[in-house]
């Protein structure tokens, strides 16, 4: 799994940055990686002007504050320098109370993530998610397991999360990975295969290009 701390990423959407900026994963640069979250609205909505899908898509409410707040939280400025993430923090507890939206700025999101539709949605502070994934309504991502064995999952790159699905516990999820709705996945799942069910079973080899965009 070419996780996403490796900061690097296929730049597969045209933001009006050079191939290298697009490539490059650097968490304080937030505005490209809200950029590429944006081209990634722009797949679904083509048509759309840019303004109107921040005034009508939730989860780019959502990621915009998380992707500033993010960023303070990881640069390199003197702790003074990060008082404004009280105010971040407040503002994502806003949105959170409004669109049912947790995304803690703590969490490592790679760039062009897509939250298909809003609500019931959780992730865990030490979350990590990579890039050009999507996540749907009801999903929880979050610490479960005891012992060593407890911890939260890491996320592989273009993975679909369906709708209700909970991953927890100290797990790896490979890239090009399909979760089906309403499946509870406690157990590794392995690069471009789709999994199902209560707990989660491999289902099929089938990947998650049909599901992520358009």
């Amino acid at each position: 799994m070419d996780q996403v701390d490796k900061k690097i990423y296929s730049g597969e959407y045209d933001t009006g940055e050079s191939r290298d900026e697009q490539r490059s994963y650097d968490p304080t640069r937030w505005w490209l990686l809200y950029k590429q979250d944006i081209a990634r609205y722009k797949k679904h909505r083509s048509h759309t002007p840019v303004v109107i899908l921040f005034l009508t898509e939730q989860g780019l409410w959502a990621l915009l504050p998380y992707r500033m707040a993010s960023a303070l939280y990881r640069s390199h400025v003197p702790r003074v320098a990060k008082i404004p993430l009280l105010a971040l923090a407040a503002v994502q507890k806003v949105i959170e109370i409004v669109v049912g939206i947790t995304i803690p700025y703590q969490a490592t999101i790679g760039p062009g993530l897509y939250i298909g539709h809003f609500g019931n949605i959780v992730l865990s502070q030490e979350a990590i998610i990579g890039h050009t994934c999507n996540l749907s309504q009801g999903v929880t991502i979050g610490v479960s397991g005891r012992g060593e064995r407890r911890g939260v999952p890491k996320i592989g790159n273009r993975v679909y999360i369906a709708a209700n699905a909970v991953v927890a516990g100290n797990i790896a999820i490979g890239d090009d990975v399909v979760i089906a709705a309403n499946s509870l996945v406690i157990a590794d799942v392995p690069a471009h295969t789709t999994v199902m069910g209560v707990p989660a079973r491999v289902v099929n080899a089938h990947g998650s290009e049909d599901y992520l965009d358009p």
